[in-house]
């Protein structure tokens, strides 16, 4: 029989959580043995919450418990001392978005352990159910060779990922222009929750246009827009042959023949289907192009996107799957979005630096 996977977590924030939860609910594939926290009242409440033993650092995590992999889920300035202290301690790891705060730390993180490829990174967005929908229509052909994508979704590194990724661009040179722009706006919801507040107040938003040398994207973010349901998420993506808008597909099919389709989603639970509210598939034309690892687990979309990206990982770790998402993809993700906060701070063009981790 096959054994779970074992993990630690360097944290115990909001984030560190979700890593937490999921492996209690996979419990055949996933075991958390450990976690490494900084303040001894954080790992009292970490024993406490998650049943697990709790360490003071990560080095001390790795030597008690010897994990295939670590989860680096803290917060930005410190993430890469972490990891590195971890990987030199002897394990993999998993590192939360972004990996090093800015590009000096991309650098000297990538010098520090890139060599080791002993790093991936917890990129989820494209394993998300709508997003993994559509990128297994475009790397089907179904609408030609991909040509540009505009995301208006998720902020910096997140939505870059989600552009590279659906163009299948790599580590070359990219030419951003970005500007920003205020206008008043309500936000009615945070992470917290509902704030009772309708006042419009002024919310800035950042358009980006990047260059890949042929290929292109197109960056729209506006402050909050995770939460604020008054902004919806569009994404478009362009090809040869045709394009997807958010779940609608055209393309060219045939000679003088262009047909327009939906993605369409299976959800269980609605009106007299009693078998739970969950995501079945999702589906073109009649053929399923995404089905749901974890039916019977009543997770949200963002649940499935780590819970895929954990087992992907728990695989790499043991040498039993390929990379899910390797620190060098991680850094040009955030090497992109540092461009598009330059551009738009100073209203210009920045072009992006060929780096170390592009090999």
């Amino acid at each position: 029989m096959h054994t779970p996977a074992t993990f630690g977590i360097i944290g115990s924030g909001w984030r560190a959580g979700f890593f937490a939860r999921l492996a209690a609910l996979l419990p055949d594939r996933l075991t958390l043995v450990g976690a490494a926290v900084r303040r001894p009242e954080a790992a009292e409440e970490v024993r406490r919450t998650w049943g697990v033993p709790a360490h003071l650092s990560p080095a001390e995590l790795v030597r008690a418990t010897r994990p295939d992999f670590v989860v680096s889920a803290v917060p930005w300035a410190v993430n890469a001392a972490v990891v590195a202290e971890a990987v030199e301690a002897g394990t993999r790891v998993l590192s939360e978005t972004p990996p090093a705060p800015d590009l000096d730390g991309l650098r000297a993180l990538w010098a520090r352990v890139g060599d080791r490829q002993a790093v991936q990174v917890a990129e989820q967005y494209l394993l998300m159910p709508g997003h993994a929908a559509r990128r297994a229509v475009v790397e089907r052909g179904t609408i030609g060779t991909p040509t540009s994508v505009q995301v208006s979704s998720t902020h910096g590194y997140h939505a870059v990922s989600m552009i590279r990724g659906l163009l299948g661009t790599g580590f070359e040179p990219v030419t951003v222009r970005a500007s920003r722009h205020t206008a008043p706006l309500v936000d009615p919801l945070t992470r917290a929750g509902w704030t009772g507040d309708d006042t419009p107040r002024p919310a800035t938003t950042t358009l980006a246009t990047l260059d890949f040398g042929g290929p292109s994207g197109l960056y729209d973010f506006t402050d909050n827009q995770w939460h604020n349901r008054l902004r919806l998420r569009r994404i478009l993506v362009r090809g040869s042959h045709g394009e997807i808008a958010d779940d609608t597909v055209v393309r060219l099919t045939a000679p003088e023949t262009v047909l327009t389709s939906t993605l369409r989603r299976s959800q269980l639970g609605h009106d007299l289907n009693l078998d739970g509210h969950d995501t079945e598939h999702i589906a073109l034309d009649g053929e399923v192009v995404y089905r749901n690892p974890f039916v019977g687990l009543r997770l949200m979309d963002e649940e499935i996107a780590i819970a895929s990206l954990l087992l992907a990982t728990a695989a790499w770790a043991r040498d039993e799957g390929p990379a899910p998402y390797p620190l060098a993809d991680g850094c040009q993700d955030h090497l992109i979005g540092l461009a598009i906060d330059e551009a738009a701070a100073g209203g210009g063009t920045v072009v992006t630096s060929t780096e170390a981790w592009a090999r």
